[in-house]
């Protein structure tokens, strides 16, 4: 395998100030981590404190955890039909991308949204509507939105890289937009990714769909519900329906290995006290060390790749698999 490493991290809490994220990565052995910018079921908040800032960037410049992920908060839906809900959506990722910015941080991974009213291509056109106003509105902005695949309950949009797709191909700048694949949610979606030929499909298909180089970040989580549930249920690394099988497949594919992969599962600690989240990325350490031995470089490791980049192509990019 190429030398190098693969980045795992953890979502992380910003209670007393964005920069206690970066502390508690660096204290449990993260190589990059993912937080909110700001209260994550809140849709105003102060702005972020000038001494928060300088402590973030003072610490950011030193730990290592790179690239930071930010996660946008839960009420934003670009696919509401409600005019007031819509608007409040627009401006509150104004607000987080503006935020992310200030914080240097690459990527806000963001839901597609939920189209309300049933009708799935109309949800589709507003988010694509509502990313080409951000990007007209605000040419400025760095930090790229990434576009998290979802589980596909009720009329929530993103279930399959199609729709996703569709949602590229219909912004008029994509190359200012990713994608964040969670295992949990594709699994739940129908992609049964525990079989090395379910994972490739998987695969093929995002690449044909939105492209190889679009692909920015993972969340790697186990799944309580089986393949196809639609839910939306996270489980402990190996301990759900995904079991280690799904993740050996993703960590022993070279092209992913630098990009982030950030854990979403359940906080806490076990019944010997143990915090959960080392235990996970401890998992994952050693699932990765087995997957190395079984890995076949289908082609030379991405890395970490910086925001907007120029490579980005067409999202029915091919390349191989």
């Amino acid at each position: 395998m190429s030398s190098l490493q693969h980045r795992f991290g953890a979502h992380l809490s910003i209670a007393a100030g964005v920069q206690r994220a970066l502390r508690a990565g660096r204290s449990l052995g993260c190589q990059v981590v993912q937080l909110f910018v700001k209260n994550q079921r809140q849709w105003h908040a102060r702005p972020l404190e000038p001494a928060d800032v300088q402590q973030w960037q003072k610490l950011q410049a030193t730990c290592g955890l790179d690239p930071p992920v930010a996660q946008a908060g839960y009420l934003i839906n670009l696919a509401s039909p409600d005019p007031k809900l819509h608007a409040r959506s627009f401006q509150a990722l104004v607000d987080e991308l503006e935020r992310c910015d200030l914080l240097d941080i690459p990527y806000l991974v963001i839901h597609p949204g939920s189209a309300t009213d049933g009708s799935r291509a109309r949800g589709i056109a507003r988010v694509a509507a509502t990313l080409n106003r951000v990007f007209e509105q605000h040419p400025r902005l760095r930090t790229m939105p990434l576009l998290e695949t979802t589980a596909g309950q009720g009329n929530a949009l993103g279930r399959s890289f199609e729709e996703l797709g569709e949602i590229i191909r219909s912004v008029q700048e994509p190359r200012r937009i990713g994608v964040c694949i969670d295992t949990c949610h594709v699994f739940a979606a129908g992609y049964d990714i525990r079989r090395p030929e379910g994972y490739r499909a998987m695969v093929q298909t995002a690449v044909r769909q939105v492209g190889l180089d679009r692909i920015r970040c993972w969340h790697l989580n186990d799944s309580r519900a089986p393949c196809g549930s639609h839910l939306d249920r996270h489980e402990h690394i190996g301990r759900g329906w995904l079991g280690k099988t799904a993740f050996i497949n993703l960590l022993a594919d070279t092209r992913f290995v630098g990009l982030p992969m950030i854990i979403e599962t359940p906080k806490g600690t076990d019944g010997l006290g143990r915090n959960w989240d080392r235990l996970n990325l401890r998992r994952l350490r050693a699932i990765a060390a087995d997957a190395g031995s079984a890995a076949a470089p289908a082609e030379k490791p991405r890395g970490h790749l910086p925001p907007r980049p120029a490579d980005i192509g067409s999202p029915a990019s091919t390349r191989s698999v």
